[in-house]
């Protein structure tokens, strides 16, 4: 018999359009094994995740720039089509905003962790969460957000290049534009530049202290606070390998046993009072070795599934079983066990792992998914080398001339001023940089 409550319904809402998610196909396969329904609102045409043998049915998603009543409207007539309350698990950013925004209108057709509903919202802002992190003493990078473009070439300099730079709502980033959710800039020129743009990315402009990247510095917590506060069903992990290299989304990640990581994020979630699942991204400083918070994801992280104990608990059930009011099993800590995403780490795909491994894509008892996958990819790669082969990739097309570039993320030169003048005069917040790839989505904590 499943521990899950069969009767009950899930549905997984993603706003994103990322045929590549695989964090959606991992949820659809955690709740399917279990035996239940599983309904996904988002755009898979063509996706790997519409071959998934445990997926119930899929449903349009909300149209690009929908308004709050526009999603409500979808996703109550989802309801209504599946005829019972059912849990709903939004599985970006913009769905988690989204969702605690309409939390009233959606209650009771879905079932939905109790918290302050502008609470996801919040940590979701790269600018509030600094100032979150701040008052509950958790390291953050130093972070200032300009109000000018001159402040913006100021901040640059003064926090010593290369700086962070990172728009506060990722999930406002308008398509087609060539606007990145992070980057790395290494001149005052590009500073300015890129403040010039912040009326078309819809949010502010943050500049940060960059941290540099390193062996054993980059590491994420998840985790499902249930009704009582208490974090279940997750763990901490440390990112092995990510896409693109050195800033991106994990595409090796190992579950770690980390007691500071994992107790100053039990902390914050209790501070604030959050409840639902959570995946939060750090960084440790190379000098100080404290461990900064880059990111707090009011949702699954793409990989939650590293955190499967012996039990078969990860976030996903644990947040079913609690909104049914089902027990969650105490099952053990799996240390050891490794994630790979394959389309991003082939070669590691192919060695097995002696505390375990799970693959993104590939799953015996739902192969379709992988070899769509792979189809997919292909199609992906062999369309951008030909993008740049011919020189309209989609850099040119945003007139990539004249656009801020983006770099890898790199060491600072000596010659860089140091950061620890990072102040004087500009309006900012104690805050960390965003280790994300091409969208906030798409990192470990995301893909």
């Amino acid at each position: 018999m499943s521990l899950l409550d069969t009767r009950v319904p899930a549905v997984l809402l993603r706003i994103d359009r990322n045929p590549f998610h695989h964090g959606t196909l991992g949820a659809v396969r955690s709740l399917g094994r279990a035996g239940v329904d599983v309904h996904v609102v988002a755009e898979v045409t063509g996706s790997p995740i519409r071959k998934s043998r445990f997926l119930r049915r899929l449903h349009p998603p909300p149209p690009p720039g929908a308004s709050p009543e526009e999603i409500a409207a979808l996703l109550l007539g989802v309801a209504a089509r599946i005829e019972r309350p059912a849990v709903l698990i939004p599985m970006d950013d913009a769905g988690a905003v989204a969702v605690s925004r309409l939390r009233e209108e959606l209650t009771p057709a879905y079932l939905l962790p109790q918290q302050p509903g502008s609470l996801p919202e919040r940590v979701a802002d790269k600018g509030e969460l600094a100032n979150m992190c701040a008052a509950a003493d958790v390291a953050h990078p130093t972070t200032v957000a300009p109000e000018s473009a001159e402040q913006a070439a100021s901040a640059a300099w003064r926090l010593g290049l290369p700086v962070m730079a990172k728009w506060s709502r990722p999930w406002l980033l308008p398509s087609g534009t060539g606007l990145r959710s992070t980057a790395v800039l290494r001149s005052s020129r590009e500073a300015r530049e890129l403040y010039l743009r912040s009326e078309e990315a819809g949010s502010r402009l943050l500049l940060q202290e960059f941290l540099p990247p390193g062996a054993d510095r980059d590491w994420f917590f998840h985790g499902y606070a249930d009704r009582s506060g208490a974090v279940r069903g997750g763990g901490t992990g440390r990112k092995l390998s990510a896409w693109p290299r050195g800033a991106g989304l994990t595409a090796v990640g190992e579950w770690v046993p980390n007691s500071g990581v994992r107790e100053q994020s039990e902390r914050l979630a209790e501070r604030l009072g959050y409840r639902g699942i959570l995946d939060l991204d750090y960084r440790r400083c190379g000098t100080t070795g404290r461990y900064h918070l880059l990111d707090f994801n009011p949702r699954p992280g793409a990989q939650f599934r590293l955190f499967t104990d012996s039990a078969g608990l990860d976030v996903v059930r644990a947040q079913h079983l609690d909104l049914t009011h089902r027990s969650l099993p105490d099952g053990r800590a799996r240390p050891g066990r490794t994630f790979v995403v394959e389309n991003y780490a082939p070669l590691p795909a192919l060695r097995p792992r002696r505390g375990g491994r799970e693959l993104a894509w590939h799953a015996r008892d739902d192969a379709a998914p992988g070899r769509a996958m792979w189809a997919l990819w292909c199609a992906h790669v062999t369309r951008r080398v030909w993008e740049r082969v011919r020189g309209v990739g989609s850099g040119a097309e945003a007139g990539g001339a004249d656009l801020p570039r983006v770099v890898c993320q790199a060491a600072p030169t000596a010659s860089s001023p140091s950061s620890s003048s990072a102040s004087g005069g500009l309006s900012g917040v104690t805050g960390g940089p965003d280790v994300s790839g091409p969208a906030g989505d798409e990192k470990a904590g995301s893909c």
